[in-house]
């Protein structure tokens, strides 16, 4: 190791020079060329890792490979060489200068630990990639698993880099720092609390990436595009990007639509206001004018039958219309809705349908309709929930009825 550690001193003692220039030089010389050596065996150890590498992972059948060339693993693993190799010739290049060799190979060390974390880095990261190919785990939080894993990664190499520093032992390191843990935990609160949520969220299957969900706390209502320790990110329908903090989860209320996504139909669940002086009872010259609607004349000339025959029976005085049982206007208005939607082409025949009334209020009487639309769509499922709406506003007036507005008259004179 002599030899090699003076190869250039006879060179500098032929230029004249004290012994001290002869060996600082001769450690500088040394050291370029080292430096040349490392940058050389760099360079050609990534260009064949990288190409054998790239090589394989074309003619394998799986793609993890493929993620690993894309997330720069080969390269990274190829730095390890030049570390070998500089390892092995400093002791040479600072043969003449002991007091540098162990604060060197301190460093080398510490260089060694971050690239081994970095070399891992590029490993999960591949391995997150892929986990999001495979169906079963497309739409569970793998994130939040990979960091935590890296957040312990990094945590053991930044103690393993402070104890070569400063060459306190390793258990001294870890008992210290579980001793800290309170000071840890309040650091690390939002992280932990994070990771407990995305494992519950997992196991409950309460959300998963690709779910439509509403959080009006937070401003939220599109897909779920991520979920990791800290936040959850949710694509807006209007393309701008929510944060929900991932604990936040468990501890605020949200809807999810995927119940909806997977079920037959999407709900409509809307209603009209009719004006309660507008509904009445119907005379028979009226029920004769509303059998022109071809979706209720069978209704009507069987209900018409059932209800004189029914008021015979109880011999009912008919002379006013109060007496005994009647059709109301609001009343076959409600059947001809009901009619109409079972027979619209965007509803859900399978699933719920109704038309009802609901307790009256200051502003009318409300019917509502409550189906299930056939797209689940939005675009599509607005316009079928519209075209069905445009059709009862519309039909009101045939029926005798009047849909509630605000007297702007009555306005003006309150104000």
């Amino acid at each position: 190791m002599q030899e090699f550690a003076h190869y250039f001193c006879d060179f500098y003692f032929d230029l004249g020079l004290s012994d001290e220039w002869v060996t600082f030089l001769n450690m500088v010389t040394m050291l370029l060329i080292l430096g040349m050596i490392i940058i050389i065996s760099d360079f050609i150890s990534r260009k064949i890792l990288v190409k054998a590498f790239t090589n394989f992972a074309k003619r394998s059948k799986t793609n993890f490979d493929d993620l690993l060339v894309s997330h720069k693993a080969p390269r990274n693993i190829a730095h390890l060489v030049p570390l070998f190799l500089t390892i092995e010739l400093f002791p040479i290049v600072f043969y003449d200068y002991t007091e540098f060799e162990k604060f060197i190979l301190v460093i080398l060390k510490v260089y060694g630990v971050l690239l081994t974390i970095w070399i891992l880095r590029s490993v999960f990261r591949a391995l997150e990639s892929y986990f999001k190919t495979v169906p079963r785990l497309r739409d569970k939080p793998i994130d939040s698993y990979i960091q935590v894993i890296m957040l312990f990664v990094w945590i053991t190499g930044f103690g393993l880099c402070f104890v070569l520093l400063t060459g306190v032992p390793l258990w001294t390191f870890f008992t210290t720092l579980g001793a800290a843990s309170a000071i840890l935990l309040l650091i690390f609160k939002d992280t932990l609390l994070g990771f407990v949520a995305s494992i519950q969220v997992s196991i409950n299957d309460s959300v998963r990436i690709g779910d439509w969900i509403t959080m009006d706390k937070y401003g939220a209502d599109g897909d779920v595009v991520e979920i990791n320790l800290a936040t959850v990110q949710v694509q807006n329908f209007d393309m701008t990007i929510t944060h929900i903090p991932t604990f936040a989860l468990l501890s605020d209320s949200f809807k999810n639509w995927r119940g909806m996504q997977n079920s037959g139909g999407r709900r409509i669940k809307r209603s009209i206001l009719i004006k309660a002086k507008s509904v009445h009872y119907l005379t028979d010259d009226f029920v004769e004018k509303l059998k022109g609607i071809q979706l209720i004349t069978d209704y009507l000339n069987t209900k018409q039958k059932e209800l004189k025959d029914q008021n015979k029976k109880n011999d009912i005085d008919k002379t006013l219309l109060i007496n005994g049982i009647n059709l109301t206007n609001i009343g076959v208005f409600r059947k001809y809705l009901q009619t109409y939607i079972e027979k619209h082409s965007g509803i859900n025949k399978d699933m719920f349908i109704m038309v009802r009334q609901l307790a009256p209020t200051s502003q009318g009487l409300p019917l509502e309709i409550y189906a299930f639309s056939s797209d689940k769509r939005w675009a599509n499922y607005e316009y079928i929930m519209s075209d069905i709406f445009d059709h009862a506003i519309a039909a009101v007036t045939y029926f005798d009825l009047e849909i509630y507005e605000l007297d702007t008259n009555f306005s003006n004179e309150v104000t």
